[in-house]
């Protein structure tokens, strides 16, 4: 671009050091460094050729980009850039929390403000809203649409009700109880939680897993003789009921979400095993040894071979065959599919409370302790139930089972009882499960296989503990080792990411950026403590640019991953910086979150690094520290043999600037440096990928 300006007055001349003094604040005189001026003589015209912009002023920049008020210093003579001239540093200020103003969000996390929170919801509540919250029934009820609804609730309250007079009475010898509490169990606690349970198409009642548990636990106790067993099956559902509504009174089944499904699924698998084999004596007509562990029930097995009779055999094998598939026609689903899938939303809390107070009222008629069926409550949902008074009409049908089909249960076979338990429980052995855990994870599979081996082996009490102690072990191993990365820049962007994922990333000499991946507390600080002193001392195979030191001068923590530090991680922090202070080290730390800053400036971190080494970016304490990096290696090396002028340093100066803005707000290519220096140009990569 050409300007051609008309002189006013012919002989006057602005004199040289105001026309390309860059401290003026004219509006004339702040351009003047980037022309090229040339006086026409006579004609009394001047030519003037605009180069560049004389600041980083954002005239392409797309976000808006500007020096903090908090630093200062930054703009001092004393960050001078490569040609030797000093230039502001361009940075977005990082806001800093006042200690006052975070007083009132630490308070409201104390049990005063829980309380005070839980009883203005409390006060806010409408009748109806109370009502609903107390009888979840009252949600369906007054929706329920008798003409689209009642077919389809009567077919899958039917249906379940036939199947669950013979599984009822099957997991009860499972359990180690006559078969007509299987009955008992079946019923009472149908209604009870049809009116109190979130879950409408959940069919509640006896399970195999639950009637494992229970003959294994009160076997150590008493006989199954004994009237003390079944009198303790009925305390124990008592025990289970006040128990599990004091989780959902308490709003604790986040505690639940500690057992990881690599347990879970682990455990019932070997339950499964278990529960098979412990029903092979009613297919061989002989006794085999009552025990949860595989290894005396296959030596039991095998001991009684002799007396193998072929009868219970033949009868129950076909009956299994035709559970079987029968079985191979339905899917197995869980409460919160099944909610998601019919358009509700399911209550955690409320269906423990519902689940407690089935057991409760339950154990006052002689049931030992129920939960939810996974295929039960799958036939539920295919027979196209819509509210619990599908759930109301099961009851009904085992009312009625136990009014006057009671005698003709006297002659089922044993063998067919236990072939409805076994046909329940293969399901149950989840072997694909442990094939997907060794392609996904093998942390996992390790930890299904530690969960399914010791139960077998050990047990089902100790089996469980087993596993949910490893689960916890792998937890606290990963918090107490998180996840750190070296973060460099990938090129032609301000963008800074792992180097190991990004291999064409660089970082640059004498500042390394250190990510951490998860909260800061007492348990992983020695292990953060111990990998920043590694990458201090070993220096990455990344690509690295700017200029060239023998060391590490710059730390810098990008903490936007690290959503809370306590008070043991504000003491390492303190160390480190005085670690580092006594090699001559500086610590930045980039976009720490509101909390996190507030702790910080509460224990005085803030003040002990300063607050001109927070960053909003990391990008913006890069500019920084590698500008402290550069001044720190001209000041090492030796003179240049011809200096430039002050006029070709400014244009250098501004080349550098325009090419910087272009880059960051994205209008143009990144292009090679104009310089052959590669030291001169700390904000541009040496190589660009288009």
């Amino acid at each position: 671009m050409i300007i051609s300006t008309k002189i006013q007055k012919k002989n006057e001349k602005p004199p040289p050091e105001k026309l390309f003094d860059p401290s003026s604040d004219s509006p004339f005189l702040s351009f003047a460094p980037q022309i090229l001026f040339w006086w026409g003589g006579k004609k009394q015209f001047a030519f003037f050729f605009f180069f560049f912009p004389l600041s980083n002023a954002p005239l392409v920049r797309m976000d808006s980009t500007y020096a903090s008020s908090s630093y200062p210093d930054l703009s001092s003579p004393a960050m001078p850039t490569a040609g030797g001239v000093s230039r502001p540093v361009k940075i977005i200020p990082l806001q800093h929390p006042s200690v006052g103003a975070g007083s009132s969000s630490s308070s409201s996390n104390s049990p005063a403000a829980f309380f005070s929170g839980l009883a203005t919801k409390w006060k806010r509540l409408t009748f109806l809203q109370f009502i609903d919250g107390l009888f979840p029934c009252y949600r369906w009820i007054r929706t329920y649409r008798w003409r689209d609804d009642f077919q389809v609730d009567l077919i899958a309250g039917l249906t379940i009700g036939i199947m669950l007079v013979p599984q009822a009475m099957s997991y009860a010898k499972l359990a180690g109880l006559e078969p007509i509490y299987g009955l008992y169990t079946g019923f009472v606690p149908i209604f009870v939680y049809a009116i109190f349970g979130s879950s409408r198409q959940l069919a509640i009642g006896p399970v195999a897993l639950v009637s494992l548990l229970v003959s294994n636990v009160l076997r150590g106790i008493a006989g199954p003789s004994d009237e003390l067993y079944t009198e303790l099956a009925i305390v124990l559902a008592l025990m289970v009921g006040i128990l599990e509504c004091i989780l959902g009174l308490l709003r604790l089944g986040w505690l639940l979400r500690f057992i990881s499904h690599s347990v879970i699924s682990g455990f019932t698998t070997a339950s499964a095993v278990v529960i098979g084999l412990s029903q092979a004596k009613y297919f061989l007509g002989y006794n085999i040894t009552q025990s949860s562990k595989i290894v005396p029930l296959i030596q039991s097995i095998i001991a009684g071979a002799d007396q193998f009779a072929w009868p219970p055999f033949v009868m129950g094998s076909g009956i299994l065959a035709v559970l079987l598939v029968m079985k191979h026609l339905e899917s197995v689903g869980i409460a919160k599919a099944l909610a998601a899938k019919n358009g509700y939303e399911l209550d955690s809390s409320q269906e423990l409370v519902g689940l407690g107070l089935a057991n409760i009222f339950g154990s006052f008629f002689s049931s030992y302790p129920s939960t939810g069926s996974f295929s039960r409550s799958a036939v539920s949902n295919e027979s196209g139930a819509k509210t619990g008074l599908s759930g109301i009409i099961t009851g009904i049908v085992m009312g009625c089972a136990l009014l006057f089909l009671t005698p003709l249960f006297e002659f089922i076979p044993q063998c067919a009882l236990a072939a409805i338990v076994v046909s329940a429980v293969i399901g149950l052995v989840e072997y694909e499960e442990a094939i997907f855990l060794w392609r996904i994870d093998k942390k996992d599979f390790l930890l299904w296989i530690i969960t399914c081996t010791t139960t077998l082996f050990l047990g089902i009490e100790i089996g469980v503990l087993i596993g949910v102690g490893v689960s916890l072990a792998f937890v606290i191993h990963e918090s107490a080792n998180p996840h750190i990365a070296v973060l460099g820049r990938l090129p032609g962007t301000t963008v800074y990411r792992n180097v190991q994922q990004y291999p064409e990333a660089y970082t640059y000499h004498g500042i390394v950026v250190v990510r951490i991946d998860a909260p800061i507390y007492f348990a992983n600080t020695s292990y953060i403590k111990d990998r920043l002193r590694d990458y201090e001392v070993n220096v990455d195979n990344s690509i690295r640019r700017g200029p060239e030191v023998e060391r590490i001068y710059f730390v810098i923590l990008e903490m936007s991953p690290v959503t809370y530090i306590d008070s043991s991680a504000v003491q390492a922090l303190k160390d480190l910086h005085q670690e580092y202070r006594s090699r001559d080290i500086q610590i930045a730390i980039t976009n720490p979150n509101r909390e996190v800053l507030l702790t910080l400036s509460k224990a005085g971190v803030v003040e002990l690094i300063g607050k001109e080494w927070y960053f909003v970016r990391v990008h913006d304490a890069v500019q920084v520290c590698l500008q402290q990096v550069q001044s720190l290696h001209q000041t090492s090396s030796p003179a240049a043999e011809s200096k430039p002028n002050r006029f070709e340093r400014l244009l250098k100066q501004r080349g550098e600037d325009l090419s910087v803005a272009e880059l960051e707000s994205g209008q143009r290519k990144a292009s090679a440096s104009r310089n052959g220096d590669p030291n001169l140009e700390p904000l541009l990569s040496h190589k660009f990928t288009p």
